[in-house]
């Protein structure tokens, strides 16, 4: 095995992303000197793709990592009605992007500012934008995890997050791309909730009172546990979270039987309620509480 084999398949995507991107350095060698990322502008159409995929609308707050000219927070405002701030830590192109908002009429919906972007607060943001390198966006994700609310929606244009999949994924066509291969990627990703930890309810299955103790481990939106449902061993199947909503599917033999339940709802704090289906088709309320809080994986290993 040779040592390129050897490195993780996250890794190899990273360093194939960053060697098409290179060549775009000469397109901007007036950039700013302590930039970690040259000024590349999103495409039109990737920029309304990336807002389309966040399904951004009026009451949204888009914060534009790395803005450039802003046209990705311009256009959230524009065309859907948003507010939003570009952060970039190019004072030129913060003047320009201020004067582009002007042009637009969108000035009082936005703002720009001259900072560096691991320097910003985010907690109100409802959408992140980026484009930037990955090396970058890794260095972000814990900021991210610990600012952002669950549900809150973060798009990237060509660039993954290596371990953390996405939500969704769309290819865009951009025939005049100046770089790399006529497309481009959008990635999403949803902030999810915290549903890690041990849980506890009570369910019935027609009139059998039923109880379920559940242990879910959470990496970024996976979920993965072990169960008793009526003092049996139970299996988790199909765990899985999209902002505060979560969906499980429990599978048991209780007195014989075998009980298959599809649990849907939205995890509060240390309250899960909602629906269960049962095999019938028919469906009941249910309410978890967690006894026992756990944390989210977000690394790497």
């Amino acid at each position: 095995m040779t040592a390129m084999d050897a490195i993780r398949p996250g890794l190899r995507r990273a360093a194939a992303a960053l060697l098409v991107v290179l060549p775009a350095l000469s397109l901007a060698a007036d950039q700013h000197p302590h930039a970690d990322v040259p000024y590349v502008p999103t495409p039109p159409g990737v920029v309304a793709e990336m807002l389309g995929i966040a399904g951004v609308g009026p009451e949204d707050y888009v914060i534009d990592l790395g803005s450039g000219d802003g046209r990705i927070v311009i256009a959230a405002a524009k065309q859907r009605g948003a507010r939003g701030m570009g952060v970039e830590i190019d004072g030129a192109l913060v003047s320009t992007a201020r004067r582009e908002a002007q042009r637009e009429g969108v000035a009082e919906r936005v703002e720009f500012m001259e900072r560096n972007l691991f320097l910003i607060e985010m907690d109100h943001a409802t959408v992140i934008t980026m484009y930037l390198f990955p090396r970058l966006m890794i260095q972000l994700r814990p900021q991210l995890f610990a600012e952002l609310r669950p549900g809150t929606r973060i798009v990237s244009h060509d660039f993954d997050m290596e371990t953390w999949r996405p939500d969704a994924r769309v290819t865009v066509p951009v025939p005049d791309k100046p770089y790399g291969p006529p497309s481009s990627e959008v990635y999403l990703w949803i902030i999810p909730a915290n549903a890690a930890g041990d849980w506890r309810w009570r369910s019935t299955d027609g009139t059998v009172a039923v109880e379920y103790e559940l242990t879910l481990s959470q990496t970024f939106q996976m979920l993965e546990g072990r169960a008793l449902i009526g003092g049996q061993p139970g299996r988790l199947e199909d765990g899985r979270i999209r902002g505060d909503e979560i969906r499980l599917m429990l599978t048991a033999e209780v007195d014989g039987r075998t009980l298959r339940h599809e649990f849907s709802g939205r995890v509060d704090g240390d309250a899960i309620s909602g629906k269960m289906r049962l095999a019938g088709g028919s469906e009941l309320d249910w309410r978890a509480t967690r006894v026992k809080r756990g944390n989210i994986n977000i690394s790497d290993r």
